[in-house]
């Protein structure tokens, strides 16, 4: 009846179990990608991410893991750097568009559906692949402090905080117990800085950390290495 059972794992087809191999495979490469966490503090969007410098000789510079998506949005993102970049710019371009087209800023739900849509083509289609990426996407809005996870198989949802990557699990853990709901700009990033120092047992450096924030109406910041050395 399933003459070659291998095509499940070559094509974005459901096996006789339900199951979408090529989805699964691409979320281990999340599994696999720097730890990035996404929190909601009492009126803002927080992100902390970890770069990870496999190469000696790599310039820390030119590797970023948190980004600006407009004035009211920000990303980051885990898993195959590529593709992360990728959806960075498909999201960047859709938020732009419609700035354009109806002169206001995009919801960042809105966006998060954009997002999660244009991934699902990736997982309906032969000759594709699903994106390596799981994407935190946050902000403020009319509706205040927003923050989704897009996972590779297109779905999205609604967090408080969030973390994605290797560390997912142990930052996780450490979210349920210490995140509170209204915690302060300050606590928000001691919180993140705790983790990444866990999850990477302390070895933080400026070179190795991304952060940015949205907070009340100011647009998006994006700190220097010296602004990030304060909390390190």
């Amino acid at each position: 009846m399933y003459p070659n059972v291998q095509a499940y794992d070559r094509g974005v087809m459901f096996n006789p179990d339900g199951r979408l191999f090529q989805v699964e495979y691409a979320k281990e490469a999340v599994r696999k990608g720097a730890t990035s966490i996404g929190m909601v503090f009492n009126d803002g969007i927080l992100f902390v991410a970890h770069k990870m410098l496999s190469d000696p000789l790599a310039v820390s510079s030119t590797i970023q893991k948190v980004f600006r998506i407009d004035s009211h949005i920000g990303a980051t993102y885990s898993g195959m750097v590529s593709d992360g970049l990728h959806l960075v710019n498909v999201a960047r371009n859709n938020a732009q568009n419609h700035r354009m087209l109806f002169s206001e800023v995009k919801s960042v739900e809105a966006l998060a559906k954009e997002i999660s849509s244009y991934m699902m083509q990736a997982t309906m289609y032969g000759g594709m692949r699903p994106y390596a990426v799981s994407l935190l996407l946050g902000g403020i809005d009319s509706a205040g402090p927003r923050l989704f996870e897009i996972e590779p198989g297109a779905s999205f949802l609604g967090y408080k905080a969030d973390a994605i990557g290797v560390g997912k699990k142990i930052a996780t853990e450490i979210l349920v117990k210490e995140y509170k709901d209204k915690m302060k700009f300050e606590d928000a990033m001691d919180l993140g800085v705790k983790i990444l120092k866990k999850v990477n047992e302390g070895k933080l450096s400026t070179e190795n950390v991304d952060i940015g924030y949205i907070q009340d109406s100011e647009e998006y910041v994006m700190l220097s290495q010296n602004e990030i050395a304060k909390y390190l």
